[in-house]
């Protein structure tokens, strides 16, 4: 939000770090929910989950796998996401 303020937006809505134009404030809020789901590949509880699942002989993607799997899934929702929000 401190870039998006920085902008010299003289139009929009007041926020305790300077003016934000309303496309850009929407942008940067969905970039918050929308791209959050990234924050989850890799991270260490979901690999403690991957090594227990292991343990108990269930077959588990790698970190690549994982991120294939997020190519697959998240980019399409992403793209969709974009038309639905920003039309």
């Amino acid at each position: 939000m401190t870039t998006a303020a920085s902008l010299g937006a003289t139009e929009g809505i007041v926020t305790t770090v300077g003016t934000i134009a309303p496309k850009m404030l929407l942008a940067v809020s969905c970039g918050a929910v929308f791209m959050g789901a990234n924050t989850y590949i890799g991270n260490a509880p979901n690999f403690m989950v991957r090594s227990i699942a292991e343990e108990n002989k269930i077959k588990m993607p790698s970190f690549f796998g994982y991120m294939g799997w997020s190519l697959v899934f998240l980019i399409p929702l992403f793209v969709l996401n974009t038309f639905l929000f920003f039309r």
